[in-house]
């Protein structure tokens, strides 16, 4: 070869090599971003495939700032009204400290189990419960809708209640309490106390009629009550401002809201246990009643009292738990929370009762002062002989005890007579027996206690605005249960959806501060969530362990969390929770079907409650109520039975950039056998070889360029393919 030669052979080497390392460099560009990027197909037969891979969700999903802001979100929604007004009722009620063995059992057998499961499945598919569902049974997406739809329900007249302790306290800064004694009427002649408050109490008299100012039946409106009405307007600017920006801005607020409820619980504690009378109500509380505890309504309330406790298939706390990290420890959680709930129940008790037991005591004083006055008056008038009093009574200041002693003697030897004497037994115990709940024990009965206490107005403000707190933890739960789903599965701006969200509520909640509102929030809360919640939460069991597959979801439970759940929950699912709530469902409506369905009214002349049936559109509305909350799973369920709407959650899914990441497309893939559409990451299928002219530059496009299938593309397009489909890649 001749030496010219050489040198030309040796620069079109050079050429080469230099054209070559050019395209290399190019497709590294396009390697790198293709490396970058997270391949993610769908297949219906391999849904262990997280939902959020390869979709944009991930990257814009918010999440929680620590784990400790997320369990005091989980604990404000969980803890709310009914644990300080609800459950020491139900205690009282039903044996006392006894009440307490069958509450644990039925924690341990359906509260902690269920809510193990909601939060396992929202921090695994990490969507709201519309978007959970759906993943699940797309036919039992309707569960979902039901959850946002009592949610609702229950979201209109919860917050009622935060405004009628709004206007508590706000009433508090004042001494003495307004509530403290009946007001005085003036008329032409002479001055008298206001007879309704005079046959009730002063803070029953306050609540009926200075706050409510309430009517006379249901169907007496009465019109809108101003004062609740501005109140209920301070509720949802409230709940709207702190959820406007979803946990962003609710998981700061929930450090006070959280926290705050215990620091007020702790410090009435304290200051009832110093009170005269606080061990008596303690005591009484505590004595167990083991005869009742074998009752079975007692197991029914217990049962329903643990499924509201934790806010069992509300979706808040599946909308919580979707914020969460794929990897945290959701067993731990539920744990944790659930027995924080717990205690807080019995601290709850604790303090009602302490405070109880001083209002008592207080009121048993009172009664022997009066009948101690009425028998000296006997003595004078020669009814009683003085030889009956034991010669250490001394009338002017006598105690409880000695005035049962004497009691007793006037009651042995009076026999015949004694009814007409008009003498009560004054007996501490008797007092501790009424049993109140729910706005009589907050509103009237801890209310006066209070007016009892050194410093009244500072106690008062302290205990509103603590009911306030407990309110809107649980109103943060129940909006962002009713937010995420439709943000998640709509797609529409949170911010614009929280405010109508609020607005629609506020407006439809103005029956609620009628006159007549009272009423109405009786009905909401006896009709709204009881039956249909329990039928979501059964179905929600029935969707994962049976459809999804018990076993199925174990094993995500073990890739999850690092380790295998125990055995105990595998049971706990597929066996006895399920037969436990069905049970529970039947219970309940047996139970709504022996009680007559009415409401109490307050009557202004005798100031008593009279019990009232409902007229017939009141029953209307009550069922109507329970048809709406459970309608969206049979709607659903025959809308994807017949395909009313296309439904693409059984097909495979096509790849397509964007972000940097492979999303999924629906499209139609059968009979495509390869293992990259299977589910196979790109590392585990050896890579194609389409024969030497693979690529082809565009002509002037970029190293990273649009493409159709993404926001970036790679630069190349396929060569030698013709018309290839985007999912045959």
């Amino acid at each position: 070869m001749p030496k010219n030669s050489k040198v030309v052979k040796r620069e079109l080497d050079d050429e080469v090599i230099e054209s070559v390392k050019d395209l290399l460099s190019n497709e590294d560009s396009s390697d790198d971003a293709f490396k970058k990027s997270e391949l993610m197909v769908d297949d219906q037969e391999e849904k262990d495939v997280d939902v959020e891979e390869g979709s944009d969700v991930e990257d814009e999903r918010p999440a929680w700032n620590s784990k400790l802001q997320y369990i005091l979100a989980q604990v404000g929604f969980s803890v709310g009204l009914g644990n300080v007004w609800r459950f020491p009722y139900l205690c009282q009620k039903n044996g006392g400290g006894a009440y307490l063995v069958p509450y644990l059992i039925l924690l341990l057998i359906i509260g902690i189990p269920l809510f193990f499961l909601e939060l396992a499945v929202g921090q695994r598919i990490r969507r709201g419960s519309i978007g959970v569902w759906n993943y699940i049974s797309p036919k039992l997406g309707g569960i979902g809708f039901a959850s946002c739809v009592v949610c609702f329900f229950v979201a209109l007249y919860y917050n009622v209640i935060i405004g009628w302790s709004l206007f508590y306290f706000s009433q508090s800064f004042q001494h003495p309490l307004p509530w403290d004694q009946c007001p005085l009427v003036k008329n032409a002649s002479h001055t008298f106390v206001e007879p309704e408050c005079e046959k009730s109490s002063a803070t029953t008299y306050y609540w009926y009629r200075e706050a409510l100012n309430i009517s006379s039946s249901l169907s007496e409106s009465g019109g809108l009550n101003w004062k609740m009405t501005i109140c209920l307007l301070a509720a949802w600017v409230m709940v709207c401002l702190a959820m406007i920006k979803g946990i962003q801005s609710s998981g700061k607020i929930m450090y006070f809201s959280s926290l705050f409820p215990y620091v007020v619980l702790l410090c009435f504690l304290i200051r009832g246990l110093l009170l005269n009378g606080s061990v008596d109500g303690i005591r009484h509380m505590f004595t167990p009643k083991l005869e009742i505890m074998l009752e079975p309504k007692v197991w029914r309330e217990a049962a329903t009292q643990v499924f509201f406790a934790l806010g069992l298939g509300f979706g808040g706390v599946i909308a919580f738990s979707s914020y969460n990290k794929r990897d945290n420890n959701c067993h731990f959680d539920a744990v944790l929370v659930s027995f924080i709930n717990f205690f807080t129940s019995v601290l709850a008790t604790l303090v009602v009762f302490a405070v109880l037991g001083f209002k008592a005591n207080i009121i048993n004083e009172k009664c022997v002062t009066q009948n101690s006055e009425k028998i000296l008056k006997l003595l004078k008038m020669g009814n009683l002989s003085q030889d009956m009093i034991p010669h250490h009574i001394n009338f002017s200041s006598i105690t409880a005890k000695d005035y049962n002693l004497v009691y007793d003697i006037i009651q042995k030897v009076k026999e015949k007579q004694f009814e007409s004497l008009g003498l009560k037994s004054c007996q501490i115990e008797d007092e501790l027996n009424k049993a109140v709940q729910g706005t009589g024990l907050a509103f009237i009965a801890f209310t006066e206690a209070m007016t009892h206490f050194p410093a009244s107005p500072f106690w008062s403000v302290m205990f509103f605005l603590m009911l306030v707190n407990l309110g809107l933890g649980s109103m943060f739960g129940t909006i962002e249960g009713i937010i995420t789903p439709i943000v998640d599965t709509f797609k529409v701006r949170k911010e614009i959806l929280t405010v109508i969200c609020c607005l629609v509520a506020f407006f439809i909640g103005l029956i609620f501060v009628q006159r007549s509102g009272n009423y109405f929030v009786t009905m909401f809360d006896d009709y709204s969530a009881t039956l249909p919640l329990l039928i979501v939460v059964i179905l929600e069991n029935i969707a994962v362990i049976r459809i999804y597959g018990i076993d199925k979801f174990m094993e995500d439970l073990k890739d999850m969390l690092g380790f295998s759940p125990s055995q105990y929950y595998y049971y706990m699912w597929k066996y006895v929770s399920p037969f436990v709530l069905l049970c529970l469902l039947v219970a309940s409506i047996v139970q709504m079907g022996l009680s007559p369905p009415g409401y109490n009214a307050w009557i202004e002349d005798t100031a008593m409650e009279e019990f009232h049936s409902y007229p017939t559109w009141g029953m209307i509305v009550c069922i109507s109520l329970m048809v709406l909350a459970i309608l969206p799973v049979p709607i659903v369920f025959m809308v994807r039975r017949c395909n009313l709407i296309d439904d693409s959650s059984g097909s495979l899914a096509s790849v397509s950039y964007k972000r940097g990441r492979i999303i999924k497309e629906p499209v139609n893939l059968e009979g495509d056998n390869t293992s990259l559409i299977h589910g196979k990451s790109p590392s585990e299928v050896p890579s194609p070889n389409f024969g030497k002219n693979i690529y082809r530059k565009q002509t002037g496009s970029p190293t990273l360029d649009t493409a159709p299938n993404g926001r970036y593309g790679i630069g190349y397009l396929m060569a030698d393919m013709p018309d290839m489909p985007e999912s045959d890649l």
